[in-house]
Order: structure tokens, then sequence, then C-alpha cells
């Protein structure tokens, strides 16, 4: 793909400070961009990176224009700038519809004309594909799943009975959906499996990320409502509810029944309780672990950063006596 920075320019929304002739080719980082490449610039520590580089031009903030020798487009946001400049250079390419040879699709299932269906995939009984939907290799559609228009699969994704996805939702290679969530009562010492019978409700313009699982509901359902983004590698347990545009980083855990808020960002590695209920624009530090609920809006962390072993020991050993000095200190006060 070609095109002019004027035309760059008005597809990603950036004032440009250049000539039109200029045709840009690709894009690239600040230290690797050639004169036919483009780049941007969000972050300060790149700031020499900035100065030198040999772009045709670089994606940026009225602030940072004074820093930059090469032609600027200017915006509010450049890596939002960045995003819809590489989707320009990297357009994706629809799968022609068709069901492929090796596939299995119940004669029960209903799959609109234009759905793509890959190799070995298995679409079960009352399961209902949208326009323009496409299914990747080794996938598994069980019976009466639900999905929306111009969604994709990508491979090895399962999506089990009780699942309903909206339009234009992507899952990354690997996630199984629906799945019973670990429901189980405890009769003399041993376990009684408890039916999980609700299913999985998630919305429109989703991404979901590879090797992530998210539990069918016990008796109502999980639900991950629109806009929502998540990382690889996330357990969702059952009845969680995750709130529109919440983000939520690679090795979360999410017990069951909590609610998330909208507008959300979970870091990476961060556990939480169940039962538990976050607001609305909560931002959770990656590594932090959340045992009650978060009522106020804000930045939350927990947890202690590393540091050389033999200090860890030494403040490990003294978090044991928090309690003794706590109470020597009580002791001090009465007496002072």
């Amino acid at each position: 793909m070609q095109i002019t920075l004027t035309e760059l320019a008005t597809k990603i929304g950036a004032e440009l400070e250049a000539s039109d002739l200029v045709i840009i080719i690709g894009i690239a980082p600040l230290n690797k961009a050639n004169q036919q490449q483009i780049s941007f610039f969000s972050s300060s520590k790149y700031r020499n990176e900035l100065s030198k580089t040999q772009a045709a031009a670089v994606i940026l903030t009225e602030k940072d224009r004074k820093f930059c020798k090469v032609a600027k487009l200017v915006m509010s946001n450049p890596y939002l700038g960045y995003a819809k400049a590489a989707a320009l250079f990297n357009p994706t390419i629809p799968k022609p519809p068709g069901i492929h040879p090796s596939a299995y699709v119940s004669p029960d299932a209903m799959l609109d004309d234009t759905v793509y269906v890959g190799p070995q995939v298995v679409i079960e009984a009352g399961a209902k594909l949208g326009k323009e939907v496409e299914i990747g290799p080794g996938c598994v559609i069980e019976a009466n799943v639900e999905i929306g228009a111009n969604c994709q699969l990508k491979a090895n994704i399962t999506l089990c009975s009780g699942t309903k996805i909206g339009q234009r939702t992507i899952i990354h290679p690997g996630a199984v959906i629906g799945a019973d969530g670990f429901g189980n009562a405890n009769n003399d010492g041993k376990w009684f499996k408890v039916p999980q019978l609700g299913g999985v409700l998630i919305g429109d313009d989703v991404e979901i990320g590879a090797n992530t699982t998210i539990d069918k509901g016990a008796l109502e359902d999980t639900s991950i409502a629109n806009g929502a983004r998540l990382d690889n590698l996330i357990q969702i347990a059952h009845n969680v509810q995750i709130g529109e545009y919440t983000a939520i980083a690679g090795c979360v855990g999410i017990a069951g029944s909590t609610k998330i808020g909208k507008n959300c960002l979970i870091g990476g590695g961060v556990g939480i309780s169940g039962h538990l209920e976050i607001v609305d624009n909560v931002c959770v530090t990656g590594g932090s672990i959340v045992l009650r609920s978060i009522r106020k809006p804000g930045v939350y962390s927990s947890g202690t950063p590393i540091e050389n072993n033999q200090h860890w020991h030494r403040n490990y050993l003294r978090f044991k006596q928090l309690n003794e000095m706590a109470q020597s200190l009580k002791k001090l006060e009465k007496n002072i």
C-alpha cells in the first residue's frame, strides 16, 4: 500500500506539517524508520530517538513538536494515530465464504451464507452464526451457541453450550468460553459437583486473548459487556460481570460472582476475590490482590515490590513482628 502524507493525516485525524507529495509505504519504530515510513512518539524516554529519527514523519502531540526534526503529524493521542495508521498498512483480509471439507456442521445448525468455516471445525445442532462470521481451524461450537455478525474465532477455540456472542468480537487461539464454573458441595469430606445452569453473554466489539477461560454461570449468566478487552491467560469464574470498555491484562484471576464496572483497568497478575464489587473507573496496578470491594474510583495497589533478597528477608521478619510492635506502641502512648 502507498499513501501520501496528506491522505494519511486525513485518515488518522492528524494535523500535517509537511509536503503532500511524500509517499508513505509503511510504519516503523523511531530508530528504524526510513524516509518512506512514518513513526510515532508518545513517551519521553524515547526523546533521544525522536531527535535522530530518519522517518518521513512522526505522529506526536503539539507539546512534542519542537523536539522533532522531520515532518510532523500532530494529534492529541499519538498512540491512537499509530493504531489507525497500522490498520491502514495491515488491512484484514476476509476469508471467502464456505465450509472446509474436513469440518463437521450439524444439519440443524443455522449458518449465514457468508460464513467461513475452517478445517477440522465442529459445529453442533442449534448453533446460530451470523453474517461474515469466520471460524478458524479446530474450533468447537457446541449446541445452541449464538455468534453475531462479523465475529472472528481464530483457532482451537471452544464455545460451550449457553454461550452467546455479539457482533464484531474477536477471540484468539485456545480460548475456552462457557466451561463449567468451579462449583462443588462438600459432603462429609467428599465433593459433590454442583451443576452449572447459566451461560456466558459476550457483547459487541469485545476482544478475548489466547488461552483465556470464561466459565458459565451457576444459575445466572457470566457477562462481558460491549467493548471490553481481555488479554491472554485470564481466568474469569462463574457469574462474574465485567463492564463496558474495561481492559484486563494477562494472568489475572477473578473469582466467582464479582462485579467489575465500566472503564476499569486491571493490571497483569492481579488476583480478585469472589463476591466483590469494583465500581467504574478503577485502576488496579499489576500484581495486586483485591480482597474487598472498591467503592470509589481511583488507582489501587498492593503487594511488595521486588528488592534484594537479604533486605526482603529482613523486612519479612519485621512484618511478622508488626502486631507486637503495634501493641508496644499503644502501651507507650498510654504512658506519655
